[in-house]
């Protein structure tokens, strides 16, 4: 009898098939907003992937399977979540000790301006404050105003896959909304009462 040689392409304890759920067509499926979501509580583009990858392994890897398919994306969003969190604590004091050293070792920045600074200008500034405008939303709020605006999402899909109703969905929208005008408005830009 011969015996079976093992897949090289899998690891041991790795399934990609847990409780009958196409773990990989479904991560597929919501590789596009659940990276929008980890990008809006990371803030470091460059660790999107490195997060997903971790997203992923979590998914296969879980150790109290869903059996739901129509589950998945709320639990995948709370996965995202708890991910993020995790990345961002290890990462912390590696930061700190990065920007403490780019504090200090800082060059002076020569002036590489467009043909017409003032435009530039104005636009680097407009930009600027609507950054920081989002940076002192609530976590929450920057979230479903990116996946709302960017992802171009209706109310049912970010009800479904944050798993919350359409309703409580609307009402965080509005709050949010309404946050991001009045931080735009604290600033002074342009356009922002409407």
């Amino acid at each position: 009898m011969a015996m079976k040689q093992p897949d090289p392409r899998r690891r041991p304890g790795i399934q990609a098939n847990v409780a009958g759920i196409d773990w990989p067509r479904l991560l597929a499926e919501n590789d596009r907003w659940l990276r929008t979501v980890v990008a809006v509580r990371l803030g470091e583009p460059q660790a999107i992937d490195e997060v997903m990858q971790e997203v992923a392994l979590a998914a296969v890897r879980q150790h109290a399977p869903i059996s739901d398919a129509d589950k998945a994306a709320p639990w995948l969003y709370r996965l995202a979540v708890r991910q993020t969190l995790l990345y961002r604590r290890k990462q912390g004091r590696r930061r700190k000790l990065i920007d403490r050293v780019a504090q200090r070792n800082r060059p002076t920045e020569a002036d590489n301006r467009d043909p017409d600074p003032l435009a530039w200008l104005l636009a680097e500034e407009r930009r600027s404050q609507v950054r920081e405008a989002m940076t002192r939303l609530g976590r929450r709020d920057a979230e479903i105003l990116m996946l709302k605006y960017i992802e171009d999402w209706s109310y049912r899909e970010l009800a479904e896959h944050l798993g919350v109703s359409e309703s409580a969905v609307e009402t965080r929208l509005h709050r949010a909304r309404q946050r991001l005008r009045n931080e735009l408005a604290s600033v002074d830009v342009v356009g922002a009462e409407g």
